[in-house]
């Protein structure tokens, strides 16, 4: 991890876009893809190599270069990276739009996960950094933006991966307040009363008693009672909930027996919005 303001030198690859500008000198000024041997074509001047150099590198290489010429005595050069080819970092997971977004400039991990639309609404709070550099020494940060927090200060570096992860996902329908979709953290629990809390509570016409869990097993889905009044007066254990769980609460005159009850809820979590704990 770096320190804040700290910044790796990112350097020029074949296949680059930069864009050269040569002070008062507009004919030798543009857009020079970098070919495969790692050269740019100056008008005039010829071909340089600047593959390995960082922009300010070059920039002094063409200086060089237009002067050793007799081009110009007091060349004035500028590079600007206008593409990546290679060293773009590849952002992964849940996120609205994966793919690989340039490094340009001092945008961080922050701006980062920014550019690729923000993170879903699936989204967990931990992030691993792979550093191409160090494959087998990932870095996992939590999402925060507030000032001087790890995420803010994350060392990201040309060809690293940002993978934001999935959070669990439990889904809590029928006769309820508000049917929806809630995250659940790996390391935090939610139980049956939890979640039913966090979608509103029963309504009036629930049939409480009757509530059923499904949960989706390595070759199929099974489902058990879940009698919530009786683990509401204390009179039974609130299991926890699971990834993919689905709790349906049924209403007092919907019938229960259980394949249909089964083929109800997983039918009601068709289209949910999916919800933050917080």
């Amino acid at each position: 991890m770096s320190l804040p303001g700290t910044s790796h030198a990112i350097r020029i690859s074949p296949g680059d876009l930069i864009e050269l500008g040569v002070f008062d000198a507009p004919e030798l000024s543009g857009k020079l893809r970098v070919s495969d041997q790692g050269e740019i074509a100056i008008p005039i001047a010829g071909s340089i190599r600047v593959a390995g150099m960082t922009a300010e590198e070059a920039a002094v290489a063409v200086e060089a270069k237009l002067r050793n010429a007799d081009i110009l005595k007091f060349p004035h050069v500028s590079i600007f990276m206008a593409e990546y080819a290679t060293q773009g970092i590849t952002v992964s997971g849940e996120v609205r739009n994966p793919g690989i977004y340039p490094m340009l400039g001092n945008h961080g991990f922050l701006d980062l996960i920014a550019a690729a639309g923000g993170v879903a609404p699936s989204a967990g709070k931990a992030v691993t950094v792979t550093h191409r550099s160090d494959p087998q020494h990932p870095e996992v940060v939590l999402l925060d933006n507030r000032p001087g927090s790890v995420a803010a200060v994350v060392d990201i570096r040309p060809g690293d991966t940002i993978t934001v992860s999935r959070s669990g996902v439990v889904y809590v329908v029928g006769d309820v307040g508000k049917s929806g979709g809630f995250l659940i953290e790996g390391n935090e629990r939610l139980t049956a009363v939890q979640a039913l809390a966090l979608a509103g509570g029963a309504t009036r016409t629930a049939a409480e008693n009757k509530a059923r869990l499904i949960r989706k097993t390595a070759t199929n889905r099974v489902d058990f009672a879940v009698p919530l009044r009786r683990i509401l007066d204390g009179k039974m254990v609130d299991p926890q909930l699971q990834d993919g769980d689905i709790l349906f609460v049924p209403g007092s005159k919907a019938k229960t027996a259980a394949t249909r009850s089964m083929e109800a809820a997983i039918a009601l979590t068709t289209g949910l919005i999916i919800s933050g704990r917080f």
